[in-house]
């Protein structure tokens, strides 16, 4: 008799955790839209950076959280559509790269969390309010671009005093992003007073166009403005620019890594990775409107004496003693 009580009792107690197993709530998997202005495989540095910082957080693809990714591929004018188009898959967020990506997600939903990645001056650009308040759906980083774009030809200029004419290559494409650094560079030009001449590039048959209209018009210094196409194109333009013979100046590590002269400015793959920790805060609950926008602490000076062997220029050692890292 007791066995039997014995037998009833476990069958009970199995059958009872059978029945809380089942009424667990299963953890939602997270649906990230992730909106890009550049095409995937020229950005995938940086997208990996991304999902670092969200394997660091305890999110990984796939198993807890699902990417919708999207890729305007160099064509701005398809950002408000693709945007569109995440917000009707109804993503918990969307992380827009970039000026024109963000505008794009922004002007797509007024509901859904808008996490930024890598925005050059986002109160200029109508994005948010402020910086520590940003005020309605969207926050995340900024590049602040615009502010060490002047730096660039300020390095130029030292380290070639004789040159008085410089060119900036920008991308008409990208309005907003563009114009901020075009003014931040105009007035460099102006401070250090030499002359600047603007040359513009929408893809890699304008990019081959314009190094030979550089060559054409005697220019003898280039600062490259920074855009998704010139990230992706880098390899082609450092080659374009000893083909020519011409010092380029860019933003990030990456270009002097491809071949270009020199780079001043952030780590486009840190901020990525950054821009993680505003995805956990607002799936966690927080609201972008609370969370200040993350500016950039740290700067850096690369300079590629390999390139400039091979174009043959000499950089000065006091430019050189300033660099954080030098590729020989």
């Amino acid at each position: 008799m007791n066995r039997y009580v014995v037998r009833a009792a476990l069958c009970s107690v199995v059958l009872a955790l059978c029945v809380c197993a089942h009424a667990q709530p299963s953890k939602k998997v997270a649906r990230i839209g992730f909106l890009a202005a550049s095409a995937a495989a020229g950005h995938r540095h940086n997208t990996d950076a991304f999902l670092q910082g969200l394997r660091e957080l305890g999110y990984v693809e796939g198993q807890n959280i699902v990417i919708e990714y999207r890729w305007a591929n160099g064509d701005f004018e398809r950002l408000p559509e693709l945007a569109t188009e995440l917000t009707r898959l109804k993503v918990d967020l969307i992380v827009a790269t970039v000026t024109q990506a963000s505008l794009a997600a922004k002007n797509a939903t007024g509901m859904i969390p808008v996490v930024m990645v890598a925005v050059a001056n986002p109160v200029e650009a109508g994005l948010v309010a402020s910086l520590g308040r940003p005020g309605a759906n969207i926050t995340g980083t900024s590049s602040m671009n615009d502010e060490f774009v002047g730096k660039q030809l300020e390095l130029l200029t030292e380290t070639f005093p004789k040159i008085s004419r410089f060119a900036a290559l920008w991308n008409p494409a990208n309005a907003v992003f563009q114009k901020q650094q075009l003014g931040a560079v105009e007035a460099s030009a102006r401070a250090l007073n030499v002359g600047l001449q603007k040359f513009e590039a929408r893809d890699p048959a304008e990019i081959e166009r314009a190094f030979a209209a550089m060559a054409k018009e005697g220019v003898k210094g280039l600062v490259l403005l920074g855009d998704p196409v010139f990230v992706a194109q880098r390899k082609q333009i450092a080659e374009l620019a000893l083909k020519y013979r011409l010092p380029v100046a860019a933003g990030t590590k990456e270009f002097a890594e491809a071949g270009m002269l020199m780079s001043y400015g952030v780590s486009f793959p840190e901020l990525y990775r950054r821009t993680a920790t505003y995805v956990d805060k607002i799936l966690k609950g927080a609201k972008p409107a609370d969370l200040p926008v993350e500016r950039p602490v740290k700067f850096e000076f690369v300079v590629n004496l390999d390139t400039a062997k091979r174009i043959g220029v000499t950089v000065p050692q006091s430019v050189l003693f300033r660099a954080d890292a030098v590729i020989k």
